[in-house]
């Protein structure tokens, strides 16, 4: 599962930009409120691009990995979901996009539940 060590590592870069610019670039320019909903989205991305690396890591030594396989992909869709709704929520103050937060959310809950059994299974 090499893609999800990609994906991980990806994200993560990707993080810690989107991090430097809420902090560099955003601060002043957004309330202190979207500030914090900002953040929460860079923190939720980075989570879960540390969850990508471990799907990818442990893909090849677990017998579960059909649902590893979809534990990664839940949470990639809950990163574009959740962080990115929180991120264009707060940089355009359109309220009407965090509707699309929760279903974020609900990917990556999933994405652990499955990650949850393919461990238990695999061990």
């Amino acid at each position: 599962m090499k893609l999800f060590l990609i994906l991980g590592a990806a994200n993560a870069a990707v993080a810690v930009m989107l991090g430097a610019f809420g902090a560099h670039g955003l601060e002043g320019k957004l309330s202190e409120r979207m500030l914090e909903v900002y953040k929460t989205g860079v923190q939720y991305h980075m989570y879960h691009a540390i969850g990508l690396l471990a799907v990818g890591l442990l893909a090849g030594k677990l017998t579960g990995s059909g649902q590893l396989h979809w534990a990664g992909w839940l949470m990639f869709i809950g990163i574009i979901l959740f962080s990115g709704s929180l991120y264009a929520l707060s940089t355009t103050g359109i309220s009407k996009l965090g509707i699309v937060t929760p279903f974020g959310g609900v990917a990556f809950i999933a994405g652990w539940v499955l990650f949850i059994v393919a461990a238990a299974k695999g061990l």
